[in-house]
């Protein structure tokens, strides 16, 4: 994130920049200043999961009760000296920094890889150097500080532009993040959250002002100067010949600055020497070597440019271009410059995604950028069920729903998954029927079969994706209990017209009962609950790395949950699942060890009634899924990992090999399914999951260990 290079310059080269403060200084001198006006920070809360993420335990899925004690510490903290805080998350990857949000991803598969390695050779969680944020943090943390009584907004665009810009248009007292480009943008103060102290309130502050006088820039300037460095629109290696150019002309190098502080020394003293000589006399374009990356260029600078702001290196008036539901920026000084075509089409498929065009309604901008109307490309063209949508994703109510309906597009971040356990799919897979009947829901199902109807592109990590384009996914029409289809009309319920709360809960029913209950663990009795200091207290005999995966992939089904719940109109309280609430990954954990080790259901239950009742209940529910699905339930079994990937019954000759198989015996693992650029038909995830068994040598399917 950020500038590169900028955040070890400023720390080597510019201490001066850093000044330590306290924020309730801050806020008294800001109510004095600012008479009525409460105290503001905004917070970019996607900078901040690590420092907030404070309990011990992380690999085992989270202790989610502890974290939310912290957060409500943090927010305490805050409020007690009468600061009100804002916190932003990231709502949408833009367009044009997908690549930037792959090449992260792919690197945070490469540290997965270690941790598993680590838990395999110690059997212990890593130490803190090799932390990983627990699956699904930035979505649950959204809800538990609107349960704290927050205001949590969700942006439409990059997360740090809207959280410039709520802070300058709002006279913030500043903004508390871990990112430089926050040094780049003109606007109020910048808090760095590694640096905070939670009992004093004491952090530093990065003063862009003082940042400047070193470099002998303006605030002007430093948009120029992110881009030229590489940033998260401007790729780095783009001037790479450019800044070596500067630094072989530059006579000053300091001894107390590296090699890239000296870069950046010297593409600054570049800027304030030889670009500013000529400005105005010449366009920016004859005095850099932007060649056919002049566009991309000049979007990277007017990206820092906040509502009402100008540029001295831009000449013409940017070209407002609006896509896929939101504002993006272009801004060329070349007359014949054409924006791209706003239908999307596959790289690797000639068939275009549908998209409707309108303008968007009418309404006030919860952020009050761009608030004029504009020209919006959906996938939705109901523009009342789209206000809708809008404003719960803006007010952090929602998860994925907008952006299937705007740009038909989503994403889904890292997970704690193994990629060397060919025994489970990936979470990715797990949930893909659900999704796509969420789909159907908001786009409707088309009526051409698996060729016709809407697509929805995905970006999903998981094993072996490459992440060069994403997975082409069609929605699957939805029954409901009963056998009648579901109400025609994409978004039905997102409408509001009378839509029966009792049919909205069937939907819901409906959209979770095509769970795959085969992924369900037979170790569900560790959802009981225990206080925080229990679970703190408790020590692990040691780690299993499947029962890590696990933690995941029940944590991203309540995530999953939250979907089911946005797309159908809220039936349920969103608290019925939320991870502090029914899940403790450390209790989890420990009791998968127990049911390994032989406890039975009441022991694992601690002789509790009403537990072993919710455990009978909950094995009897995937029971029958299974039996609808056609997948068999065998009784316990002790299975012990061998090096191949393998899992042996004890004293059995026949093995669950790490190779699935379809029922009409193709050898074709869940893993080999290629992103590329496939289309999803319907039933391709059941056909090529490793929960449909495998037949053996008589034809016959192979039963699948489910439940103690």
């Amino acid at each position: 994130m950020g500038v590169r290079g900028l955040q070890g310059f400023v720390g080597s080269a510019c201490p001066h920049t850093r000044t330590a403060v306290n924020f309730k200084e801050l806020a008294e001198l800001h109510r004095n200043q600012h008479p009525g006006c409460a105290p503001t920070v905004v917070v970019d809360a996607m900078c901040c999961l690590r420092y907030w993420y404070t309990p011990e335990s992380w690999v085992c899925g989270g202790q989610w009760r502890e974290y939310f004690a912290a957060l409500r510490d943090f927010v305490k903290a805050f409020t007690t000296v009468g600061i009100k805080l804002v916190f932003f998350f990231d709502g949408m990857v833009e367009q044009g920094k997908r690549a930037v949000w792959v090449r992260r991803r792919l690197k945070n598969n490469q540290e997965i890889a270690r941790i598993f390695h680590y838990i395999k050779s110690h059997r212990e969680q890593p130490g803190r150097n090799m932390f990983f944020l627990p699956s699904g943090l930035a979505i649950f943390t959204r809800f538990a500080l609107k349960t704290l009584g927050q205001e949590t907004l969700c942006s439409l665009q990059e997360a740090d532009y809207e959280v410039a810009s709520y802070g300058l248009q709002h006279n913030c007292l500043g903004i508390l993040g871990e990112d430089t480009d926050y040094l780049i943008y003109d606007t109020c103060p910048y808090f760095s959250i590694s640096e905070l102290c939670l009992d004093s309130l004491d952090t530093v502050m990065l003063c862009r002002e003082k940042l400047c006088e070193s470099l002998e820039l303006s605030l002007a300037d430093l948009p120029l100067l992110a881009c030229l460095l590489g940033n998260d629109t401007v790729p780095e290696g783009l001037f790479e010949s450019f800044r070596f150019q500067c630094l072989s002309s530059y006579t000053s190098a300091r001894k107390n600055s590296d090699k890239r502080g000296n870069v950046i020394l010297a593409v600054a003293d570049h800027i304030s020497k030889v670009l500013r000589l000529h400005q105005g006399e010449k366009k920016l374009e004859e005095m850099l070597p932007l060649g056919q990356n002049k566009a991309l260029f000049y979007k990277g600078v007017a990206s820092y440019l906040l509502p009402g702001q100008t540029s001295p290196w831009i000449f013409q008036k940017p070209i407002g271009i609006t896509t896929l539901g939101k504002q993006i920026v272009s801004v060329s000084t070349d007359p014949e410059f054409k924006p791209e075509s706003l239908v999307c089409t596959h790289p690797e498929s000639k068939e275009e995604t549908p998209v409707c065009t309108h303008p968007e309604t009418e309404q006030e901008d919860p952020m009050n950028v761009e608030p004029e109307m504009k020209q919006q490309v959906t996938m939705v063209s109901d523009t009342e069920i789209l206000k809708v949508a809008r404003a719960q994703h803006v007010q952090a109510e929602s998860y994925l729903v907008y952006g299937v309906m705007t740009s038909g597009e989503i994403e889904c971040s890292n997970t704690l998954e193994d990629a060397l356990d060919q025994a489970l799919p990936s979470q990715a897979f797990v949930y893909r029927p659900m999704r796509q009947r969420v789909y159907s829901l908001l786009l409707g199902a088309g009526g051409g079969g698996a060729s016709g109807g809407p697509v929805v592109r995905e970006w999903f990590v998981h094993s072996g994706n490459p992440l060069r384009h994403p997975d082409l996914v069609r929605p699957l029409p939805m029954n409901v209990p009963g056998g009648h289809t579901l109400p025609g009309g994409p978004a039905r319920f997102y409408r509001s017209g009378p839509v029966p709360p009792r049919k909205i809960t069937w939907a819901a029913y409906g959209l979770t009962g095509c769970w795959p209950g085969w992924c369900v663990s037979r170790h569900s009795s560790a959802c009981a609950r225990k206080e925080p200091l229990q679970s703190t207290d408790m020590m692990l005999e040691h780690v299993e790395p499947r029962a890590v995966q696990l933690d995941s992939l029940l944590v991203r089904d309540l995530s999953m949950l939250v979907l089911v719940n946005s797309a159908c109109g809220f039936p349920w309280s969103s608290s019925d699942f939320m991870p502090w609430n029914v899940f403790d990954g450390k209790l989890f954990h420990e009791k998968y060890l127990q049911s390994d080790r032989g406890y039975t259901a009441e022991v694992l239950v601690e002789q509790d009634r009403s537990r072993l009742t919710r455990f009978h209940d909950l094995k009897s529910i995937v029971c029958k899924a299974c039996v609808r699905e056609d997948r068999h339930i065998v009784s316990r079994q002790h299975w012990r990992p061998h090096h191949s990937g393998r899992w042996e019954r004890q004293g059995s000759g026949s093995h669950r090999t790490n190779s699935g198989h379809s029922r009409s015996g193709r050898r074709q693992h869940w893993r080999d399914q290629g992103p590329g650029s496939r289309q999803c038909e319907p039933g391709w995830w059941r056909r090529h999951s490793p929960s449909s068994g495998h037949p053996d040598e008589k034809g016959k399917q192979q039963p699948i260990s489910l439940s103690p």
